[in-house]
């Protein structure tokens, strides 16, 4: 079982893509979502992975993560998975120390872009680039599983 401490930003620049180390395509799906836990399964370039999540609150989350069968994923997407799937570019930003993992959106959430950071701790320190702007981590429509229910393009 692994803990996740994850905090959710918006961004106030483009600033940030002059700093891209890589970036990779992901399309996802929720195959079961509930109030407080998701099953989701994710391509990412050319490996796939299932992820089972329960949220303990805003930034703190249980997560199970399995590296699967393509195939398998892809079929999964094609038939199983709830729609609109989530469809995002990450694009990784290392700032002292710490790896930003922005998103990008696709598909019905195109024009979202959230910046993520995983802490070892929920206060643990970190420094915010210029280019961040209000936290949102605790604010349930930016959830991935909640954009398949109330996509950004209809806010």
């Amino acid at each position: 079982m692994g803990t996740e401490i994850e905090r959710k930003f918006l961004l106030q620049s483009d600033a940030w893509r002059a700093e891209v180390r890589d970036s990779v395509r992901l399309v996802q799906g929720y195959l079961a979502r509930g109030e407080r836990s998701a099953i989701r399964v994710r391509i990412k370039g050319e490996m796939a992975e299932l992820n089972i999540k329960q949220a303990l609150d805003g930034i703190h989350r249980l997560e199970y993560e399995y590296e699967i069968p393509l195939g398998d994923a892809r079929e999964m997407l094609d038939r199983v998975a709830l729609r609109p799937l989530i469809e995002k570019t990450r694009h990784h930003v290392v700032q002292a120390e710490h790896l930003w993992e922005i998103d990008e959106f696709d598909g019905e959430n195109q024009g979202l872009i959230l910046a993520e950071i995983e802490l070892s701790s929920a206060d643990e320190d970190f420094e915010r680039p210029p280019w961040l702007g209000e936290e949102v981590s605790h604010d349930r429509r930016y959830y991935n599983s909640n954009l398949i229910l109330l996509p950004f393009k209809q806010w």
